[in-house]
């Protein structure tokens, strides 16, 4: 009995060698012949714009010949469409330029603070912006989400990008094609921190004391302690707000990051969530002292 492959990991079908035979893809059936070897599910949408074709849109990707092909012959020119998140082994990080804005140096910030250097695959979109592609954790959900007037949007769980060779035109005779810039040859690609990004991107404000925190003055000690026993919905602030008071007391960052971030992950943070948060308090409290990672990343492919 002839023994059946089976199909790889989501989060390893993607890699160097795909992304170059994509880069070279020159129409619609020789990406969706790359992507459906490798089992990432795909779907249509409206030729030369964004929106699904399917009834159910994402929802509807395959990567079932059976239904892709049926797919493509009724709408020959459709973009391709992948969902994002576990589907399909990928996160990306969408930075956008648009006429009011642009999320180049949000992103250059985070790629210093290192939250944003594993990424596997570079794609310029048609606006001028970029797709910056990780492979996905597996077994951990990361939803997508957007931070208003940072001009970065995430897209994993709940989510699809366009893929090359797709092209967009707009109303006004502009658009483009979605097309590779850059793929990861100098470093390991690695899943990114989403939660941590959007802490980066969107810090807490500062907040009046909690009724039930401890006081102004209080040990370092008894706020970790009280970091730790927050709950979800107030556990990021609640960071913040003990770290800005840490700051206050005169204690270094290192100093602070080893309590609290501890504290952060007994909470339910994760460890560069709860770093990203406590670095931002020093940017508040303290901004001479403020840290940054600072690490070289080869992102000059980019561009601007």
């Amino acid at each position: 009995m002839r023994r059946v492959q089976k199909p790889p990991a989501p989060a390893d079908r993607w890699g160097a060698e795909l992304h170059e035979a994509l880069a070279l893809a020159s129409s619609q059936a020789d990406a969706l012949s790359l992507l459906l070897s490798r089992h990432i599910p795909v779907f249509p949408c409206v030729p030369g714009g964004k929106t699904p074709l399917t009834a159910h849109g994402f929802h509807d990707a395959t990567a079932d010949i059976a239904q892709v092909g049926p797919w493509w012959t009724r709408w020959p020119d459709a973009n391709i469409g992948v969902p994002t998140g576990a589907r399909s082994g990928i996160d990306v990080v969408d930075v956008d330029v648009h006429p009011l804005g642009s999320g180049f140096a949000a992103f250059e910030r985070a790629r210093l603070e290192g939250l944003v250097d594993g990424w596997s695959w570079l794609v310029r979109t048609p606006s001028g912006g970029v797709h910056a592609y990780f492979p996905s954790e597996p077994g951990r959900e990361q939803r997508s989400w957007q931070v208003p007037g940072k001009h970065i949007d995430f897209r994993g769980d709940g989510g699809y990008i366009i893929v090359p060779p797709s092209a967009v035109a707009d109303s006004d005779g502009s658009g483009g094609v979605y097309r590779s810039i850059a793929v990861a040859t100098h470093h390991e690609p690695a899943p990114m921190d989403a939660r941590a990004l959007r802490a980066f991107l969107d810090p807490p404000k500062p907040m009046a004391r909690p009724i039930d925190a401890p006081a102004l003055d209080a040990r370092p000690e008894r706020l970790a302690a009280w970091v730790a026993s927050r709950h979800e919905g107030g556990r990021n602030a609640g960071l913040f707000w003990a770290a800005c008071r840490m700051v206050e007391q005169g204690l270094d960052f290192p100093t602070t990051a080893a309590m609290l971030s501890r504290a952060g992950c007994e909470a339910g943070l994760s460890e560069r969530e709860s770093i990203t948060t406590i670095r931002s308090a020093y940017r508040v409290a303290a901004p001479a002292a403020a840290p940054c990672a600072n690490r070289s990343i080869p992102v000059e492919a980019v561009g601007r």
